[in-house]
């Protein structure tokens, strides 16, 4: 069960980073997201590291149903997965393991 929590965990942070991939692609989509986030462009290098970052991203990317499908176009996904992403990440699920 780890193996498949950990590789759950491994995918879910690939998707993350391809959301953020896509949103620093769209000028508009990144003056939304640093609008939304509050964090500025320079600051998302050393933002990435932190616990929870990559959840926000998902969560951003989630929150708005054109910029879902959106992304899910553009990395080759089905938006459903784009969720189970999130749930695999920190405070995506009540079943998210911390210890991880």
């Amino acid at each position: 069960m780890e193996t498949r929590v950990t590789r759950d965990k491994q995918t879910a942070e690939t998707i993350a980073i391809q959301a953020l991939s896509f949103i620093a692609s769209d000028v508009d989509l990144m003056n939304r997201f640093v609008g939304v986030t509050g964090i500025e462009p320079s600051q998302i290098r050393s933002a990435a590291r932190a616990p929870g970052f990559l959840a926000g991203v998902l969560d951003f990317i989630l929150a708005h149903e054109p910029t879902l499908i959106a992304f899910s176009q553009a990395a080759d996904l089905d938006p459903a997965n784009v969720e189970r992403a999130r749930q695999a990440l920190p405070n995506g699920s009540d079943d998210y393991d911390r210890s991880i």
